[in-house]
């Protein structure tokens, strides 16, 4: 038997034999992934009825330990090796993890950036409230690194547990630029303004996924992973703004 997976708002489909998965499977991701993943497991769902995915966001540090804690997990799709680390070297990894997509930081600042941030350097400014991830959180890891890569120490006023927070916080006007995912810019859409800077390219973050111990549908688990991984579900995380593994 044969099921076609076709991704939302994407042209063309991809056949892949039919995996025989069923039941619920638990989805423990990174906050960047919250649009995509949340596509993903709707036309998963269709493609396979017999299957409910159950997906749960936050910062990869919180959620590897979680599963490390022993939260009965399916799948674990975290922001970076390090956090993933955490979840292998307990030997709660049922898979070994694969890195299924890049991601790369922005600056986020309001639509009409008013202090005419234009670089990292800007952001040392006393003048410029800055919010950032913690530094345990990959996004915030990554952004300690691309200002360490410019001998820059940025103007931080919050750091926050997830990098959707940090974009909150700016869409809000409470911090005057944040130090996000390119991918979260995008989604945010008119609401923010993205600047690019060059020590970006210092601090790519990869996002591995792995089928993971706490879980009791492993069947499915793998199934869904095969999906994220397939040409429909790398177009999708394109569109959003991913990069390729």
């Amino acid at each position: 038997m044969i099921a076609v997976i076709c991704a939302v708002n994407v042209a063309g489909c991809t056949s892949t034999k039919h995996t025989g998965a069923h039941g619920t499977v638990v989805v423990f991701a990174a906050a960047s992934l919250k649009n995509t993943f949340t596509t993903l497991a709707t036309t998963f769902q269709k493609a396979h009825p017999g299957v409910k995915i159950v997906p749960s966001f936050g910062g990869s540090d919180t959620l590897a330990a979680q599963i490390v804690a022993g939260s009965p997990v399916d799948v674990f799709a975290a922001a970076s090796a390090a956090t993933m680390a955490t979840v292998t070297n307990a030997h709660d990894a049922l898979t070994t993890p694969t890195v299924f997509a890049k991601n790369s930081l922005e600056i986020a600042v309001a639509p009409t950036n008013p202090l005419q941030v234009a670089g990292l350097a800007d952001l040392t400014k006393t003048s410029v409230k800055v919010a950032v991830c913690a530094p345990t959180v990959p996004c915030g890891a990554a952004a300690a690194k691309a200002f360490a890569s410019a001998n820059l120490t940025p103007h931080t006023v919050t750091q926050e547990q997830d990098v959707t927070s940090v974009l909150t916080k700016v869409e809000l006007g409470e911090v005057d630029a944040g130090v996000v995912y390119q991918t979260d810019v995008k989604s945010a859409g008119a609401k923010v303004l993205g600047v690019n800077f060059a020590e970006a390219a210092n601090a790519i973050n990869s996002y591995p996924i792995a089928v993971v111990t706490t879980g009791k549908n492993p069947t499915a688990a793998q199934a869904f992973i095969d999906y994220v991984q397939s040409s429909d579900g790398m177009a999708v995380l394109q569109a959003a703004g991913f990069q390729q593994p």
